[in-house]
């Protein structure tokens, strides 16, 4: 029995060199697999693709290609669409070489994970009715980075379907779109996963950038404007963040709809105007976080509708039309510490039922009083006024807005409140702009 367990496993026979066979066979794996590491690599080529070498077209370069190849695109028009991607392959262009739908097929077509696009000019995909054609479309993959790109007159730009672990970073993306019927979206997303748009410029799209059932993704420091309907523009997504970017001149700047957990942060609404225009819609949205946004010179500022526990913290509403118009069934919602300046109305609220607090905020039109100097009003501020009531059901007063007679029932209805919700109210109005807010 002594005998029996006098030895525990893998204590063998040491080795000539003094190692166990437990060690030896260790050492001998990571060798092996340090081997096959430099044996793919030293396999792994670089194509190049020139209309004077050996290799004049893509496609061919494509054929021959092996995963983990480059192919690298040299200066020229290339008339070869559609082009499929099938292998794990890098293509980049030297010199933004242009591959050209000739107005009637889409151009690239990544089906194959880890494959990476850049330095490319994609052009020229023509309209269709029938079908989403796009320059760069990526489909059902992962780990696909498409990067400092040029898009021109492409129906869709860049379209991902049920594809995640990506990135579109640093391109370019300019359409002609005359209306919404004959348009596609600069960077479509549908039914997508952790996916991250960075650092893009998208204009004269239908929307700049759409998500459609994507989830826990980010959306940063792009430009968007001059877009037919949105600049940007989420339905059913959850759990994603947009982040210093800026939406100008769109016929509406964002619009985020039916979506849970959306947090919206440092990002400028600016010049989106028109009769049914505004910065930012929310829809059906639970649970947001819109924190140090600027907005400036909207139509609306944010339009809410159904949309409850939203957090609007350290914002700027300056020189809008209207900075906020909410609606009914809009419940438990906070606005604290934002600026609201020069709007020519600050706040319309069409239900007299609602929970939703206003406290600590700057209104430029406050004409309170600050007895104790602690910087905070000593009499409530009532941002809904009466005038907003009226425009309501007749818009057409609004010829009137400078009036002295809007000066009067506004006044009247100031000191004893019928129309308007008296219980919508900044108890603690701040008497000078919060510092912190984006300028």
């Amino acid at each position: 029995m002594k005998r029996l367990f006098a030895k525990q496993p893998y204590q063998s026979e040491r080795s000539p060199e003094g190692r166990s066979g437990f060690e030896f066979s260790l050492t001998h794996s990571m060798l092996c697999l340090l081997f096959f590491l430099g044996t793919y690599s030293a396999f792994a080529k670089t194509i190049t693709v020139d209309p004077a070498g050996p290799v004049a077209t893509i496609a061919q370069a494509l054929e021959i290609a092996a995963d983990g190849d480059e192919i690298l695109i040299r200066p020229g028009t290339y008339y070869e669409a559609p082009l499929r991607i099938e292998k794990q392959l890098h293509l980049r262009g030297e010199g933004f070489p242009k591959i050209d739908g000739d107005n009637d097929a889409e151009i690239l077509i990544i089906a194959a994970d880890g494959v990476t696009v850049e330095g490319l000019q994609i052009q020229n995909i023509g309209n269709s009715y029938l079908k989403d054609r796009a320059g760069i479309r990526v489909q059902r993959k992962r780990d696909f980075v498409i990067r400092n790109n040029r898009l021109i007159n492409t129906f869709f730009g860049i379209y991902l379907e049920y594809s995640a672990d990506g990135l579109v970073e640093d391109n370019v993306i300019l359409g002609e779109a005359v209306n919404e019927a004959s348009s596609g979206n600069a960077i479509h997303a549908w039914y997508c996963e952790r996916v991250k748009i960075r650092n893009n410029e998208v204009r004269r799209h239908r929307d700049g950038i759409y998500f459609e059932f994507v989830n826990n993704s980010t959306v940063e420091d792009n430009f968007s404007a001059e877009n037919v309907r949105y600049g940007l523009h989420f339905m059913f997504s959850n759990d994603d963040t947009y982040t210093n970017n800026t939406f100008r001149d769109n016929g509406a700047g964002v619009a985020v709809m039916f979506s849970r957990r959306i947090n919206m942060i440092n990002n400028r609404f600016e010049h989106n105007w028109g009769r049914a225009a505004y910065g930012l819609l929310l829809k059906e949205i639970f649970d947001a976080e819109i924190t140090q946004n600027i907005f400036d010179q909207n139509t609306v500022g944010i339009l809410i509708e159904g949309s409850n526990r939203v957090n609007y913290y350290e914002n700027e509403f300056r020189r809008n039309g209207w900075a906020i118009r909410m609606s009914g069934g809009c419940l438990d919602n906070v606005f604290t510490k934002n600026n609201f300046r020069s709007n020519t109305l600050d706040l319309v609220v069409n239900s007299k039922v609602n929970n939703n607090s206003f406290h600590g905020n700057y209104w430029s039109e406050y004409s309170g009083y600050d007895l104790d100097r602690d910087g905070i009003g000593d009499v409530p501020h009532r941002p809904v006024k009466l005038f907003s009531f009226i425009l309501s059901r007749s818009p057409e007063a609004i010829v009137l807005l400078r009036s002295l007679f809007v000066d009067l029932v506004n006044f009247a209805e100031k000191v004893s409140p019928v129309f308007t919700p008296a219980n919508v109210l900044d108890e603690k109005p701040r008497m000078q702009p919060v510092e912190g807010s984006r300028q």
